[in-house]
């Protein structure tokens, strides 16, 4: 299995660059969407596998478990990477279209 290595530096580094380029002087993002499919993750990497059953993830819902961490460092689970990355998704999907 191949494995990628990504410095924490340059992750920070990227992230930064890219909000700074969707954010201008915006103080808000604005997102016109909700709903989304979402994959096991067990699944999203089979590649050469279809993907069993799809669910409906919603965005605000992705949104509101990271705003709760926040609220308390107490909640922060590695799981909100994945909350992030739907977040991040429909700000880069918006930021196409």
């Amino acid at each position: 299995m191949l494995m990628v290595e990504i410095p924490v530096e340059k992750l920070k580094d990227v992230f930064d660059l890219l909000i700074k380029r969707v954010c201008a002087d915006e103080e808000v993002v604005r997102v016109n969407r909700e709903a989304f499919w979402s994959i096991a993750s067990d699944e999203a990497y089979e590649v050469y596998s279809e993907p069993g059953e799809l669910t409906i993830g919603m965005l605000s819902e992705s949104w509101s478990q990271l705003e709760g961490m926040l609220a308390d460092p107490d909640r922060v689970v590695g799981y909100g990477f994945v909350w992030l990355a739907e977040v991040l998704r429909a700000i880069g999907d918006e930021a196409t279209s």
